[in-house]
C-alpha cells in the first residue's frame, strides 16, 4: 500500500511531505524508546510514536522510514518540524491513540512483516 492512501485513510494531517509521497509502505512499527525503533524498524515501515523531538527525524533517516504518525494528537516541536522539512521525513499527525492506530493499520494489512 502506498504512504498516501495509508495517510488518506487514517486520516492523518500532514506535517511535513517528503519526495517520496508515493513510497509503498512496507509494514509498522510502534515505539517510544528510540533505540528500540532503531534496532526493530525496517526500512519502508511507518513508525507510531508520542515522540516529538527533533531526533525523531533522524531515526527516520537512519531507517529509511516512510513516515512518522505522532499519535495521542501529539504535535511537534517547531525543531523537530524544521529537521523533517531537511531530511525529507513524512511527519504526520492523529488524534487517535497509539493503541488504536495502530489496530488500524493492521487492519490495512500493514503488520510487522517488513
Amino acid at each position: 500500500m502506498k504512504l498516501t492512501e495509508v495517510i488518506e485513510r487514517l486520516g492523518l494531517v500532514v506535517c511535513t511531505h517528503s519526495e517520496r509521497s508515493d513510497i509503498e509502505v512496507t509494514g509498522g512499527y510502534a515505539g517510544d524508546l528510540l533505540s528500540d525503533v532503531i534496532a526493530n524498524s525496517k526500512a519502508g515501515n511507518v513508525w507510531v510514536t508520542i515522540q516529538v523531538h527533533p531526533n525523531i527525524a533522524a531515526v527516520a533517516v537512519l531507517k529509511d522510514l516512510a513516515a512518522i504518525i505522532l499519535a495521542n494528537g501529539r504535535q511537534p516541536q517547531s525543531e523537530t518540524l524544521q529537521k523533517a522539512k531537511e531530511e525529507g521525513v513524512t511527519l504526520t499527525t492523529s488524534a487517535l491513540p497509539c493503541f488504536e492506530l495502530v489496530g488500524r493499520l493492521y487492519e490495512m494489512g500493514i503488520s510487522r512483516v517488513g
